[in-house]
């Protein structure tokens, strides 16, 4: 690293810097404007409600417009150098387009690095605040996200492995209780285990669920045994957590649990897993494309134009908005279809690593 590529690397992470602030704080200004009536409503104080909410919607606004950011920034600060005819001179000098893209090159591994670990560790746990802020004021209201068209108030029905089922009634996230329990044990098509209780609550002092008035039968192909107990201490497998209808679960948990989490639910024979794969890939597609739009970024902004930044601009946000619709076509095609989630992570990616490869190609170096 020499004088200019810190010169470079200094304007590109400056005009990051730029860009994330400028767009956090219209975001921020945008969404509290919309939510002003929700949060009085809360009766909470300025600074819980940042607590609360914006410490975790910010790194949100982070890490969904990440890529953008560095994409924007790259673009702006190299057309600004394109148009004084600085990398006129760099190239004149005797310095090669390659050597010319190393400092982005640095900067955007550095960039993306940050995304990567931040992906993984940071951002699901400030997506659990806003989550859960979100859960607990904004949504308790409304019906479209507390309806329960199956007539029956939090039942839930797993598949604890290949064999075995567990129902729960009218389970309370917050007492960690349910009412009706049922489980069943499948052999050859048959039942030939059952457990009925009138309720069930987990235990923290031994992390098991006890069973209260429960009956238990075994079933052979000979007769019948029945059991009953006040109280029956049951190892289910299954944790209280595991048990909330939660959307955003693939947001709140951590790249290490995620993966355990999609492991146990293979186990347990469960389907609809292809949006939690899907989050799971993204994490290190995302920070891949950060260093995919900084070189796609400098070789569209180091052609010197009549146009200057606005027609840089112009078309880095085309191309942004095109590299958008394809990751959500294909998230769809990985959750409502068969498509992949490997594929469907990465295919924005593959596809712009050819333009990428195109633009490089008819770069003037």
């Amino acid at each position: 690293m020499k004088k200019l590529d810190w010169y470079i690397l200094n304007k590109f992470l400056t005009a990051f810097v730029f860009c994330m602030l400028l767009f956090t704080t219209i975001a921020v200004a945008v969404d509290a404007s919309e939510k002003t009536d929700d949060f009085v409503k809360t009766g909470l104080s300025s600074w819980e409600i940042f607590k609360q909410y914006y410490l975790g919607f910010v790194p949100f606004i982070w890490g969904m417009l990440f890529p953008l950011f560095v994409f924007i920034a790259c673009i702006f600060f190299t057309s600004k150098l394109a148009l004084k005819s600085e990398i006129i001179a760099i190239l004149a000098s005797g310095t090669s387009f390659n050597r010319f893209l190393r400092p982005y090159l640095v900067g955007g591994i550095f960039l993306a690095s940050i995304l990567w670990l931040g992906s993984r560790y940071v951002l699901p746990r400030a997506n659990g605040i806003q989550v859960d802020f979100k859960t607990k004021y904004l949504d308790k209201d409304d019906p479209t996200k507390n309806d329960n068209h199956s007539g029956c108030w939090n039942c839930f029905f797993r598949r604890l492995d290949s064999t075995t089922y567990a129902g729960f009634k009218n389970f309370n996230a917050e007492s960690q209780s349910g009412g009706m329990f049922f489980l069943n044990k499948v052999k050859d098509e048959r039942i030939v285990y059952n457990i009925r209780a009138n309720s069930i609550k987990w235990d923290t002092t031994v992390n098991k669920w006890r069973a209260i008035s429960v009956t238990e039968r075994t079933i052979d192909s000979m007769q019948e045994r029945i059991r009953t107990f006040e109280e029956l201490t049951l190892d289910l497998r299954l944790k209280p957590e595991e048990l909330v209808s939660d959307e955003g679960l693939k947001d709140k948990l951590t790249t290490p649990e995620l993966a355990e989490f999609i492991a146990k639910e293979e186990l347990r024979a469960n389907e609809g897993l292809n949006a939690l794969k899907v989050e799971r890939y993204r994490r290190t597609a995302t920070a891949f494309s950060v260093i995919l739009l900084t070189l796609i970024g400098v070789i569209i902004a180091s052609r010197k134009t009549r146009g200057g930044s606005g027609m840089h601009l112009a078309l880095g946000i085309i191309i942004a908005a095109l590299f958008i619709v394809s990751d959500r076509f294909s998230t769809v095609f990985a959750t409502k279809g068969s498509f992949p989630p490997f594929l469907a992570a990465w295919m924005p990616n593959i596809v712009f690593s050819v333009v990428a490869l195109l633009l490089y190609r008819k770069a003037p170096k």
